[in-house]
């Protein structure tokens, strides 16, 4: 069983070191831990510490990404170097590293295929009380959305088994908490829900820059995959809604008529008009969502057949083992990590001093 524990990094060298350290060095179960640092950018020391610290996989963006793309371009690094188990956590040292072990049981358990840690919100003394109650409705419209029932659909601090990550393909360019887990429900994976506590702030979200915006582009990823799964809810509903609407002032102008008072009260009918066009609008585009909808299944469907060859498990004989621990492992195995595959987009290369 082989784990990797992926760090998304901007500008983190004040925290990094801390979050590096308290990662564990053995978990039951699990016979290689390995930690990758994702580099969104940085324009400080982050990856000198993390290599300090005895870092060797790197995942590197030249200017900044985000956080989608970074979760997508480690986990593409992670399976490539034959991942089990990805874990996510942060370089802000917001999560508990030591609590991975608990995380990742379920997962090793076999009873999930993804494990979310609950930050239990309402006790976070950081959070303002508006914070807490949008983040509490936040979760619900998720589950809504998803079918699951989980505390802190937020989080991100997870774990995902490699037969998950495989189903799930992440499209959004804000943040991918949200849109994995409606991806993950309506899949029909199952998501455990691992009750955590969260260390001090240290700065401030580079994730947005206010709540209002956070609110906004986290509605509108929540939109735009529940459509995708679920067309003909939205649709049929928005079309019987303006059918309804339509009808009102149709009957509002026959009453008329039929006291004789219709006369000046045609704006009734190209008011029902405009609404009767709405509802067949919307009726059409459920038809053209829902063949989208097929043509994506049958894409999705081939794509998890795409990847399975691509991130076809590695021969272990002919790969270095790297230490557990993510010290620095010796000059021969590090030569030949540096040789090994690098995603696409992103290049990292050891330090010539690390080449023998």
């Amino acid at each position: 069983m082989k784990l990797f524990v992926q760090v998304p990094c901007l500008n983190e060298e004040a925290t990094l070191g801390s979050v590096l350290a308290s990662i564990p060095r053995e978990i039951e179960g699990v016979d290689e831990i390995h930690v990758l640092v994702i580099d969104d950018g940085s324009t400080d020391r982050t990856v000198e510490v993390a290599r300090e610290h005895g870092v060797v996989h790197f995942v590197r963006h030249t200017r900044n990404m985000g956080l989608a793309r970074s979760f997508r371009d480690g986990v593409d690094y992670a399976l490539k170097h034959g991942a089990d188990i990805v874990v996510n956590t942060d370089g802000d040292n917001q999560y508990p590293q030591e609590r991975i072990g608990d995380l990742v049981a379920p997962l090793i358990r076999g009873e999930a295929d993804i494990a979310i840690g609950d930050r239990q919100t309402a006790t976070i003394a950081h959070f303002s009380p508006f914070k807490k109650l949008m983040q509490g409705i936040g979760s619900k419209v998720v589950n809504f959305a998803a079918g699951t029932d989980l505390p802190d659909a937020a989080s991100g601090f997870r774990a995902y088994s490699r037969s998950s990550l495989i189903r799930l393909n992440v499209v959004t360019q804000f943040s991918y908490c949200m849109e994995t887990i409606i991806q993950a429900g309506n899949k029909r994976l199952r998501i455990a829900s691992v009750p955590i506590s969260t260390n001090a702030k240290t700065r401030e979200s580079r994730l947005f820059t206010n709540i209002g915006q956070h609110m906004v582009k986290s509605g509108q990823a929540i939109s735009r995959s529940y459509i995708m799964f679920k067309p003909h809810t939205v649709f049929v509903t928005l079309g019987l809604l303006f059918l309804v609407v339509a009808l009102v002032p149709f009957v509002r102008f026959l009453v008329l008529t039929l006291v004789g008072d219709a006369g000046d009260h045609i704006q009734s009918l190209i008011f029902g008009a405009a609404m009767l066009f709405g509802s067949l609008l919307c009726f059409a585009l459920l038809v053209i969502a829902d063949l989208l909808k097929t043509n994506r299944t049958l894409m999705e469907d081939t794509l998890e057949r795409l990847k399975e060859i691509q991130y076809g498990r590695p021969d272990r004989a002919e790969r270095p083992t790297l230490p557990a621990s993510g010290t620095v492992a010796p000059a021969s195995v590090r030569t030949a990590a540096a040789r090994d595959p690098q995603p696409v987009r992103v290049q990292e290369e050891l330090p010539p001093a690390a080449i023998r």
